[in-house]
């Protein structure tokens, strides 16, 4: 398997949702209105390519400076456990300095992966959640 990764290449938001639906994370698939804005409004967006195929997305909110947000790390389960969720961090944090902070909020049953890819575990954080 040879899987090639882009960034800030523009993907199509069907393709977004496909690989959202198909890598089991919950996102709003079915309103592609607002996936474009979540496309367009995203600073960084690396992607990971099986031929013409996105399996793999990690999209990102960032200041440059001091903190970037990981709104999405998407990758299809067919391609999961095969290291692309780690290289599209890897190519993230590429994109950004050290003094910029990588933040994220996990769903439940990922809890275990973020640190074997090197993210730290934070208790001191808060959330207003959205009404929809």
């Amino acid at each position: 398997m040879k899987i090639k990764y882009k960034v800030n290449e523009r993907i199509t938001v069907k393709q977004l949702a496909t690989v959202f639906s198909t890598s089991g994370i919950r996102r709003p698939i079915e309103d592609l209105t607002r996936l474009e804005r979540m496309l367009n409004e995203a600073d960084i967006l690396i992607t990971a390519w099986d031929n013409e195929e996105v399996v793999g997305v990690a999209r990102a909110l960032t200041d440059y400076s001091y903190c970037c947000y990981l709104s999405d790390l998407a990758v299809d389960k067919r391609y999961q456990s095969n290291g692309i969720g780690k290289k599209l961090i890897e190519l993230l944090q590429n994109e950004l300095s050290e003094e910029v902070a990588l933040l994220l909020l996990s769903s439940p049953t990922a809890m275990d992966y973020y640190p074997q890819i090197g993210f730290e575990k934070i208790d001191n954080g808060f959330i207003i959640k959205r009404k929809k």
